[in-house]
């Protein structure tokens, strides 16, 4: 159970375009994000609370297939207070995924390490999850008591409702909700899939990236609150999490205003009920710690 006044974020990220190239950047509509972030960036960001809360815990979410970089952020996690947990990223097909995670733990903040992560979502194999050689990866991340954050589209849910069936027990995370198509309006095929992944006991759900899959200039509460509906009925609040997608929500309003609209989506939810959404399912999925000070310096 999380402190009373604490606020997670479960999934943010931070980019170095000096050290590693972000290519995904160079597409269109992403020219406000084409930058480097870093945590002092979410910080100064990060600025409203929900529900009296104010963020003071996050969890790290790799950016890119790179295994250096979840190097960097497990170190930056380390020397940084406002980061509790990292999701990084290996190679679950290769034969030496095992010795990788287990050298990643041993080195600097590889305590941090509480989950991996791999695109899924562009993946062009219709069962990529369902590859022996993923499958095996996947099992070294379970043998390791390590959680699976899923990213995928609604199209993909098959291959996650099989894995959930295949390792129940690998601890899962559902990214951004599926990404549901809220833009095109048509929630049908999506709805089917979070319904199914969420019979599955193990599996957790983000509530986050939402506002960059409806119309980034004209999104309301309106166009978000069915897809909390059918999580809320789906999951229940102890197996949802608040996440802000950050920097990538700048996109389409920023964290604050995201912030906003969460707040207002858990009108009507118990104190208990919001713990959960807002701190809780995050703190006892990635197993976080206490919060941690800065230390501040002598005169």
């Amino acid at each position: 159970m999380s402190d009373a006044h604490t606020l997670v974020d479960a999934h943010h990220h931070v980019w170095d375009l000096d050290i590693r190239p972000q290519s995904w950047l160079d597409e269109p509509g992403h020219e406000p994000i084409s930058r480097s972030f870093g945590t002092e960036d979410l910080r100064t960001a990060a600025t409203r609370p929900i529900a009296g809360r104010r963020l003071e815990r996050t969890v790290l979410v790799q950016c890119v297939a790179s295994v250096d970089e979840t190097r960097e952020f497990l170190a930056l996690a380390d020397g940084d207070p406002l980061i509790g947990a990292v999701v990084g990223w290996a190679d679950l097909t290769s034969p030496a995924i095992g010795d990788v995670l287990d050298a990643l733990r041993a080195g600097p903040g590889g305590t941090y390490l509480r989950a991996v992560r791999h695109l899924v979502q562009g993946e062009s194999v219709a069962a990529w999850l369902q590859r022996p050689s993923a499958e095996r990866g996947l099992r070294a991340v379970a043998e390791r008591g390590l959680g699976y954050d899923l990213l995928i589209r609604d199209h993909q849910f098959p291959q996650a409702i099989r894995l959930a069936e295949r390792l129940p027990g690998l601890p899962l995370v559902l990214d951004h909700a599926g990404k549901p198509p809220i833009a095109q309006g048509d929630l049908g095929d999506w709805e089917r899939g979070v319904r199914r992944l969420a019979a599955h006991p193990q599996v957790r759900c983000k509530v986050s990236g939402l506002v960059t899959e409806a119309d980034h200039e004209k999104w309301s509460v309106d166009d978000i609150r069915p897809v909390w509906e059918v999580l809320l009925a789906a999951f229940g609040t102890d197996r949802l999490m608040f996440g802000s997608d950050w920097p990538v929500c700048v996109l389409a309003g920023g964290w604050n205003r995201w912030a906003a609209t969460v707040e207002e989506l858990l009108d009507g939810c118990s104190a208990a009920e919001t713990e959960a959404v807002l701190a809780g399912t995050a703190t006892t999925f990635y197993g976080l710690g206490p919060a941690r000070r800065k230390e501040r310096t002598a005169c």
